[in-house]
């Protein structure tokens, strides 16, 4: 007997477009992350107000409404634009993938803005003028230096966003996205079966967090390479 009832090839493209969208939000997040948290760094009090206004407010906005407002906002906005040049009646529908992806690229970077500006500050100044002593141009000391020490701050917290961001992903399927929800969702409406799909949509999200989890925890151990022990 099929548990699937022939919506295998579909709930395996859902996977697969689910953890795509997580991967490009992961991807995006990271700039709008280092951008804000640069942002925040900066001297200038403007920019660091922004910065710091950025993450306060993707950290306390849901991520269903930021989802919503970019789809529903940018669709108003080329609608808008296009109508300037071409005269049409229709609306210019923003693609829910394109959408989702924006959006919750967003929220993760209100997250790790903070924590890569926490990450930033926790390296020892005293190893950065030790680094400039030697001669190292400051790309180099950046690239071998403080990017090496600020994974070993930064990888847990991120780690922990990056696997809710693919939970998150599921948010998407209310504008449209055929992910593993909305997969689910349409094999539950044809089949009459809610429990069955979306417990097969519980287990492989499961199987998903639980995998990446296993390769944060390695990435984990691999930035503390070299690190010295203090035991009790």
């Amino acid at each position: 007997m099929d548990p699937f009832l022939g919506w295998g090839d579909e709930i395996a493209r859902g996977a697969w477009i689910t953890m795509l969208t997580a991967v490009l939000s992961l991807a995006v997040g990271l700039v709008w992350g280092m951008l804000g948290a640069l942002a925040q760094l900066s001297p200038n009090r403007i920019l660091a107000a922004f910065g710091r206004g950025f993450s306060l407010v993707m950290r306390g906005t849901p991520e269903l409404l930021v989802i919503l407002i970019v789809y529903f906002g940018g669709t108003m906005a080329l609608t808008r634009a296009l109508s300037l040049f071409v005269e049409s009646k229709g609306f210019v529908e923003v693609p829910p993938l394109q959408a989702g992806v924006f959006a919750l690229s967003l929220v993760f970077g209100g997250y790790a803005a903070e924590i890569i500006r926490g990450a930033w500050q926790a390296v020892p100044v005293g190893v950065i003028e030790a680094a400039r002593t030697l001669g190292l141009r400051p790309w180099l000391v950046f690239l071998h230096v403080r990017l090496p020490l600020m994974l070993r701050y930064a990888l847990p917290g991120l780690g922990n966003h990056w696997v809710s961001l693919i939970k998150d992903t599921s948010l998407i399927s209310v504008v449209g996205l055929h992910d593993l929800m909305g997969y689910s969702a349409m094999a539950t409406s044809v089949t009459r079966e809610p429990f069955r799909f979306y417990m097969i949509a519980a287990l492989v999200y499961f199987v998903l967090t639980m995998a990446n989890s296993r390769l944060v925890g390695w990435l984990e151990a691999r930035a503390r390479r070299g690190e010295r022990r203090v035991t009790a």
